[in-house]
């Protein structure tokens, strides 16, 4: 299942994106199809080969929930009209900076 997002022209750099079913923690799409919770390892793509990866993506319902697509630079940071909301995702609560995810080292610093 994917919920519906807002559609992305094609040539948008993008990384697939889902939830981990065991942790409930935001989990990025890897170059060789595993999956990190840290969004700088996660794999940049566009076009047909970001179709494909969130195809891929797909299949491992089970293990990840909801898998989509979300518009990056080409650089891989966080971008696009929902920039707060994945940034929040990536990075962790704002609520208090000893909950990020930098704090307890669960992304590269």
């Amino acid at each position: 299942m994917s919920s519906v997002r807002p559609k992305l022209k094609p040539d948008t750099p993008t990384v697939v994106t889902a939830w981990d079913v065991r942790t409930g923690a935001t989990v990025y799409r890897l170059p060789d199809g595993g999956w990190s919770e840290d969004v700088s390892k996660a794999a940049v793509l566009s076009g047909d080969d970001a179709q494909d990866a969130l195809e891929a993506a797909g299949k491992d319902e089970g293990q990840i929930l909801d898998p989509y697509v979300m518009e990056v630079t080409p650089e891989g940071d966080v971008a696009g009209r929902e920039t707060l909301r994945e940034t929040i995702r990536a990075n962790g609560p704002t609520i208090h900076p000893e909950y990020a995810k930098t704090a307890r080292g669960v992304v590269d610093a």
